[in-house]
């Protein structure tokens, strides 16, 4: 019991802050009206993801709120020692706006940069951070006075590398970047949803109603200049590049080294012997195949001149119109006609009729010869 009421009066702050900010976000979505704004982390949004409680409260507590929409917005805010800028949707910000925001803001106590990703973290000087849980709540386990007892519970977070508050392996939740700069990676603590979990509320307030003003900076896409444009190649980690000229130099060597060893190429005979009526075969069925019907009687009419040739003892070198004329003579026919069967000239086949036609009288002719 004793440790009960010991922890109860511990937390006995962050319970009636919790309290008033409950009672915030009941005012503000009965009298509030309707939302101006559905931007997430937006002081104007009563959604579950705006943080219309949190700045409704900060102004209860006596700190002037004061909304910054846009660079010119911001130039035009009064910001000095007595002064808190608070930057949300970091994601908006571009070069010329993350320099436009340091110049400005260098006069004030601290700048407060909540849910800051890889590229708006490089920009502003600090760490790639990586994605974290804090569903089951983290104790805050450092030596800043101003948040060392708290213990904050939000859905995700980013952690940044180094030391800082809220922290584990990975890094930390509340880290101080260069200048007078405050990284937050816990922004859903901001938000009306999550505000009442843990110790969120008083993280909200203590960090950010420390002094007179607080300037709540939204940037605005309509800022950004042709230089603040995103390409791919900011998308992609920096080590793309040198890996995959790694991986080429890799490729290129393993081609190198295997087309070398495979050598000149072998010729090797065939593992069987194709006989020559095989093959005569397998030529036909492709001319049919095709329905090339002149290259079928070409083949037909040349084979029939090599072998009325050699039966004549002509020699394979005869030109073709004295072998017609020896195939006259020889068997009585008529040269024009001999010349129609034998002739490389000769008209082709119009019908599979014809080129069987055409085989039959060949050898007719070719027995002709050989009886007579």
């Amino acid at each position: 019991m004793s440790t009960l009421v010991a922890t109860g009066r511990r937390h006995r702050s962050s319970l009636l802050v919790a309290v008033v900010l409950l009672l915030g976000v009941v005012a503000a979505v009965v009298l509030g009206g309707p939302a101006s704004t559905t931007d997430p982390l937006d002081p104007d949004n009563p959604a579950p993801d705006g943080a219309r409680a949190v700045a409704r409260v900060l102004a209860d507590e006596g700190v002037d709120v004061d909304v910054a929409r846009g660079a010119d917005a911001l130039e035009a805010a009064t910001v000095d020692e007595a002064t808190t800028v608070l930057v949300t949707r970091p994601d908006l910000l571009g070069d010329s706006t993350v320099e436009q925001l340091l110049d400005h803001g260098a006069p004030a106590a601290q700048v407060v940069v909540v849910g800051a990703a890889p590229g708006a973290a490089g920009a502003l000087g600090v760490g790639a951070p990586s994605s974290v849980a804090l569903g089951d709540g983290r104790a805050a386990d450092c030596s800043d006075p101003l948040v060392g007892d708290l213990e904050i519970a939000v859905d995700q977070a980013l952690a940044y590398p180094g030391p800082g508050c809220f922290a584990d392996d990975e890094g930390a939740v509340l880290v101080d970047g260069p200048g007078n700069l405050v990284l937050l990676g816990a922004d859903e603590a901001l938000t009306n949803d999550q505000v009442l979990r843990a110790d969120n509320a008083a993280l909200a307030l203590r960090l950010l109603g420390q002094e007179e003003r607080l300037v709540w900076y939204v940037p605005d896409l309509a800022d950004l200049t042709g230089s603040d444009g995103v390409s791919a190649a900011s998308l992609v980690p920096r080590w793309i590049g040198p890996g995959l000229l790694l991986l080429t130099l890799v490729v290129g060597s393993l081609m190198l080294w295997r087309g070398r060893r495979l050598g000149r190429l072998a010729v090797e005979p065939l593992p069987v012997v194709v006989t020559a009526a095989e093959t005569t075969r397998s030529q036909g069925r492709l001319y049919r195949r095709s329905g090339d019907r002149g290259h079928a009687a070409a083949a037909l009419r040349a084979g029939a001149r090599t072998r009325l040739a050699e039966r004549l003892a002509l020699g394979t070198g005869t030109a073709p119109a004295d072998l017609v004329r020896a195939v006259a003579v020889r068997t009585g026919r008529a040269e024009p006609d001999v010349h129609a069967l034998l002739g490389p000239d000769a008209a082709a086949p119009g019908h599979d009729k014809d080129l069987i036609a055409l085989a039959t009288e060949l050898a007719a002719l070719e027995e002709e010869v050989r009886r007579g």
